[in-house]
């Protein structure tokens, strides 16, 4: 191992939000108490208590890709976005247990779906094709990063594929939840090499955290490894 690897802390990559606050407790019950506030500060990256250890705060979406090119060593994600991003460079040894949602369809009230090519909006577009394509259904996918709940309204979609926390978004705008794409929950995600150059480093950190989520569920990518 090289001076530079063995120097370089330990980065792991978050995104502000929901996981970010819901990843902090358990960081302390690992010991790891972080400086500062992405949400009243402009930093992108963040020192902890821990001397080799910092934060880089991310767009979600972008978090799997820190970690798959190996700018960042670790990083919490969630398995929405990780359905999505795919990707061969990353083990998820950890569900951590937070940021908990559902993956569903939804549409119009009471609105019957055409017998022909479905219309779905989604942010979504690899994992929906997925979904669609493991019921023999063909859907034209029309991809939209915002305001998913307008598109049955104005007609742009029969559907959306879109996550759910309790339905009131869908509720305020005439939609309701049909069926079940995924269970979504954050997950801890560990690059490849990292894992291989920074082992006892990394499973130091893996472990820290483990302690820390009550009734973990271990990945098997990094258990057979």
């Amino acid at each position: 191992m090289s001076t530079a690897t063995q120097q370089r802390p330990l980065t792991i990559a978050l995104s502000k939000g929901r996981i970010f606050r819901e990843t902090l407790p358990l960081l302390e019950r690992a010991g790891i108490e972080v400086h500062g506030d992405p949400d009243s500060s402009r930093k992108l990256v963040l020192e902890t208590s821990v001397a080799d250890v910092r934060l880089l705060i991310l767009r979600a979406s972008d978090v799997p890709t820190y970690v798959e090119y190996g700018a960042a060593d670790l990083g919490v994600a969630g398995k929405d976005v990780l359905m999505e991003h795919g990707g061969d460079g990353l083990y998820e040894p950890l569900d951590l247990g937070i940021a908990r949602c559902r993956l569903m369809t939804a549409a119009r009230e009471g609105a019957v779906m055409p017998d022909g090519r479905l219309r779905v909006a989604t942010k979504y577009i690899n994992t929906t094709r997925r979904f669609f394509a493991g019921r023999g259904q063909q859907v034209e996918l029309i991809k939209l990063y915002g305001s998913m709940e307008l598109a049955p309204v104005l007609g742009l979609a029969d559907c959306i594929v879109d996550v759910v926390d309790t339905g009131g978004t869908l509720r305020a705008n005439g939609l309701v939840a049909r069926e079940h794409v995924a269970d979504i929950s954050s997950r801890l995600i560990v690059n490849k090499v990292a894992f291989k150059t920074r082992n006892r480093r990394v499973r130091e950190f893996i472990d820290a955290l483990r302690q820390a989520v009550p009734g973990d569920k271990a990945a098997s990518a990094v258990a057979q490894e």
